[in-house]
């Protein structure tokens, strides 16, 4: 394969493992990349979760050692491929394989620092050395972080360039410094964003890496001066000549109502109507009433503070209230459980809340709802409204980040619409917003044109593929002249 060589690293892919949305951008990012003539290869941590049986594995050579601390660990490479991808897995007996779960130990610095490293040693073992290492989140900053302080001084690794994506900045991977001690890294200075005598790995790979990109355009603007920052909104404004906003995609063959399985009957736009089919469907499994004129609301979010979970339960309660039905899915912090349980105790012939994660029912309430709501109170880039547009359902969001990149609101543009946003991130405003939703719901001739134009918009991964590229190109550039 001819064109660039790009090694992507990252903590979880689908169809590996899976915990939010950045396994579904590494599962199909570096297929779109490699589909335009890249030779793009993806590196995870291979996961007690990821059986042997599930996949075609073969190992690659002898055990070699990753230095950490005063000692090494021996570790293998195995391999597999996803599509035409070329993966490889790290494999080893104490931080990753031993374990089902991806995130949630209290050693998770040390096992993603140790699995940079491992990185590093195993691309060592490989016929293959990559023009450009793309590092996904906090988890894989290392890795850009050694090749500024390091690799610079290796004839082997010289070269190689180095994209930093952030997908969410609320998660940092923050540690005691004793980290660089593990990692043999005690050169990396200390910044002035990192708290005293700890290493924020997030703003060690914004510091390091040759480019920085997040996963939309606004988003991009947003951490920059805005609490979506983090902490990390001067440090960003030093290199904002080097911050750049890249859409996420979709995956239009993970994503098709046309062929989904796992909805009651199949659709696409010439045969919307067939849809009405999917919200009875709904409505059923939901125990609500089978109506379908009432306009039903459609959530699916991880239930905190980050996505707006706060303002379910006071905008709901007022908009519960008139005629409308509310189903949701998603887990989440008890509180906000416990405040959408009290709301369907009250209005149980209106609400249903399914605090689980079920992709398949998921899938159900993209293809059954009529309005798709998401208040994230910052989003990265988002892909619940995307889906949703894909199979459908009208959007209703915080006009924030990615939200406010894809979705274009009717209030502002009745002709280009492809659904609904609300700003400020207050009670009032959200209120007001979904009225609007509903008032427009009630014509049935604009919905439809809102819905038709959601489902002909172009979120596949090849739009977003070709920018990448550019980027990598321009990453390459400026690493050739530093």
């Amino acid at each position: 394969m001819t064109g660039l060589k790009i090694l992507f690293l990252a903590a979880e892919a689908v169809p590996f493992a899976k915990v939010g949305g950045l396994a579904d951008v590494v599962g199909a990012l570096p297929k779109a990349i490699r589909a335009l003539g890249h030779d793009v290869r993806l590196m995870i941590p291979r996961y007690g979760s990821i059986r042997s049986d599930q996949f075609e594995f073969k190992k690659m050579g002898r055990h070699f050692p990753v230095p950490t601390g005063p000692d090494e660990e021996n570790v293998h490479l195995v391999t597999t491929t996803l599509d035409d991808l070329p993966v490889y897995l790290i494999w080893d007996e104490k931080f990753f394989s031993p374990r089902e779960r991806i995130y949630g130990f209290d050693d998770d610095p040390q096992r993603f620092t140790f699995f940079g490293r491992a990185a590093i040693a195993a691309l060592s073992r490989l016929d293959w050395m990559p023009d450009l290492v793309h590092a996904n989140d906090w988890h894989t900053a290392i890795v850009p972080t050694w090749l500024a302080y390091e690799g610079r001084y290796i004839h082997d690794f010289q070269h190689i360039a180095s994209l930093f994506t952030i997908h969410n900045m609320a998660y940092q991977g923050i540690c005691g410094r004793l980290i660089l001690t593990f990692a043999r890294m005690e050169y990396v200075r200390h910044l002035p964003e990192e708290p005293p005598g700890n290493v924020n790995w997030m703003a060690q790979g914004i510091a390091n890496s040759d480019l920085i990109n997040t996963v939309s355009p606004q988003y991009a603007l947003d951490i920059l001066e805005s609490e979506a920052g983090a902490g990390l909104s001067p440090l960003l404004q030093r290199r904002r000549d080097r911050l750049f906003g890249v859409l996420n995609g979709i995956d239009y063959a993970l994503w098709d109502p046309n062929s989904d399985p796992h909805i009651s009957q199949p659709f696409d736009l010439p045969t919307v109507n067939l849809r009405a089919v999917n919200k009875a469907a709904l409505q059923q499994e939901a125990r609500l009433p089978v109506r379908a004129d009432v306009p039903l609301l459609g959530v699916v979010s991880r239930l905190d503070y980050i996505k707006g979970a706060d303002l379910l339960a006071p905008v709901l309660e007022e908009a519960l209230q008139g005629d409308i039905q509310v189903v949701i899915l998603g887990t989440g912090q008890p509180e906000y459980h416990q405040s959408l349980e009290d709301l369907q105790n009250r209005f149980p012939g209106k609400m249903r809340a399914m605090l689980k994660y079920d992709d398949p029912l998921a899938r159900r309430i993209y293809a059954g709802c009529d309005i798709f709501f998401m208040p994230s109170r910052f989003e990265p880039c988002g892909l619940g409204q995307m889906i949703a547009m894909r199979y459908g359902a009208v959007p209703f969001v915080h006009r924030t980040g990615g939200l406010a990149d894809t979705v274009i609101d009717y209030h502002d543009h009745p002709d280009r619409a492809t659904g609904f946003a609300f700003a400020p991130f207050t009670r009032e405003a959200c209120l007001d917003g979904l009225g609007r939703a509903l008032q427009v719901f009630r014509d049935r001739k604009s919905w439809a044109e809102i819905q038709a134009r959601g489902m002909k918009a172009d979120f596949s991964w090849k739009v977003s593929a070709r920018k990448y590229i550019d980027l990598y190109r321009k990453a390459i550039e400026l690493h050739q002249q530093s």
